[in-house]
């Protein structure tokens, strides 16, 4: 291995160093897709308002249109001329609603001439042709006006948007019914080890089954790229490099073990060997790390620690921040919530920590306690987290009943 790698880098640095690169990316190549295959797909388009949003004055209640004027005083007694539901016709809405007159109206549909409120029906009493207001109302009060929402040539949806349901609901709004998307990111998934084998494979004593290639595969597709997984790579340089190349084939490769610092971890050599360049190769954290972070033949790369539980953390602090770039995603900073802590916790200082935990309650109750993992190969634990508790890396001690980040899984 070169002597000159980098030296293990703090959370923050590691994590800035993965962003500076993605913010570099330019996505790759576009494809014409129908509206509902559009979901969880990354758009390559910005869509612009057709129209405006909405295209009249839209009713936001049932009721009655009127002058605000006409209801100062209350209880007052107005003329009902006419009825407007949603998705009439022009000809069908009164020309205008002039002093002492109603028009009873939906929701959603437009509110006609000279009226500028829309009494709730809640408040009225009607017979006939006459209705009784029974509460004021200001003007403007449950009335959209033309365009609030949007103007028409005005920008919607920036390319770089995960398509989820609301912006399916926007693209239906303007009529799109084919759009323009990111093709989908190859990830190439390499496992590691002699004592790696397949889930289906008869065990040995000292053997464990392949479930990284699998976990990651699942991030992958949950972050909206395509994984190929790759047979397990044998603790032999030359058979570890052929697979490695065949993973430089993907737009992003991805590495889950060897890359600690035992006689059998080949990883950085065989890269430093392909002429790969290291951007770090380790990180300040609990789990993971051993992370290493590089490029080779203009592919990105990322080594993962081989421990379970290190290899899905480390895909959420640093793979998935570039993968979401080769998407075409804009960037996406983390978001840690805060809970309070319902025991204390001690632990050493000098790792920023992600320990997995369980978070309960809601708003100003939310609580957040360790899940009680035995370290990094407990999957168990992890999957009944629902979330990591960061601890930081000055922090020997933090009491109970102390607000503490808290980072969703």
């Amino acid at each position: 291995m070169d002597s000159n790698l980098p030296k293990i880098l703090g959370f923050e640095d590691a994590r800035a160093v993965v962003e500076d690169h993605a913010a570099k990316l330019r996505p790759h190549d576009t494809e014409q897709v129908e509206l509902l295959q559009a979901v969880g797909r990354v758009l390559a388009e910005p869509i612009y308002a057709d129209r405006d949003f909405p295209p009249f004055p839209r009713a936001a209640r049932d009721g009655f249109a009127v002058r605000a004027a006409d209801v100062a005083r209350v209880p007052a007694q107005l003329n009902v001329i006419g009825e407007i539901k949603a998705g009439a016709a022009p000809n069908q809405v009164p020309t205008m609603v002039a002093d002492g007159e109603a028009v009873a109206i939906m929701t959603g549909a437009p509110a006609p001439a000279g009226a500028d409120a829309i009494v709730m029906v809640e408040y009225t009493r009607r017979e006939g042709n006459r209705i009784e207001i029974l509460r004021s109302i200001a003007a403007g009060n449950n009335i959209v006006p033309q365009g609030s929402e949007a103007q028409r040539g005005d920008l919607l949806i920036s390319a770089g948007k995960r398509f989820d349901e609301a912006a399916i609901a926007i693209a239906a709004s303007v009529g799109r019914t084919r759009l323009k998307v990111y093709r989908r990111t190859k990830v190439a998934i390499l496992a590691t080890g002699d004592e790696i084998v397949g889930v289906d494979e008869q065990l040995g004593p000292t053997q464990i089954r392949n479930s990284n290639t699998y976990s990651l595969s699942a991030q992958v597709m949950q972050a909206g790229a395509e994984p190929v997984p790759l047979p397990v790579a044998r603790d032999e340089v030359a058979h570890l490099r052929t697979l490695i190349e065949a993973g430089l084939e993907s737009d992003l490769l991805l590495l889950a073990g060897g890359v600690s610092m035992g006689e059998y971890d080949l990883v950085e050599q065989v890269l430093a060997q392909l002429g790969a360049k290291f951007f770090f190769t380790g990180a300040q954290i609990q789990p993971g790390r051993p992370i290493v972070f590089g490029r080779v033949r203009d592919k990105y790369f990322f080594g993962l620690p081989g421990n379970p539980v290190s290899t899905m953390v480390t895909f959420e602090l640093f793979v998935r921040p570039l993968l979401e770039a080769l998407m075409g995603l804009n960037a996406q900073k983390l978001i840690f919530l805060h809970a309070k802590l319902t025991k204390d916790i001690r632990t050493k200082t000098g790792l920023m920590r992600f320990l997995p935990a369980i978070l309960s309650g809601e708003f100003e109750r939310a609580e957040v306690e360790l899940a009680g993992w035995h370290g990094s190969g407990d999957i168990a634990t992890v999957a009944r987290a629902n979330c990591y508790l960061v601890v930081p890396p000055d922090r020997e001690h933090i009491p109970a009943g102390e607000w503490v980040p808290v980072l969703l899984r």
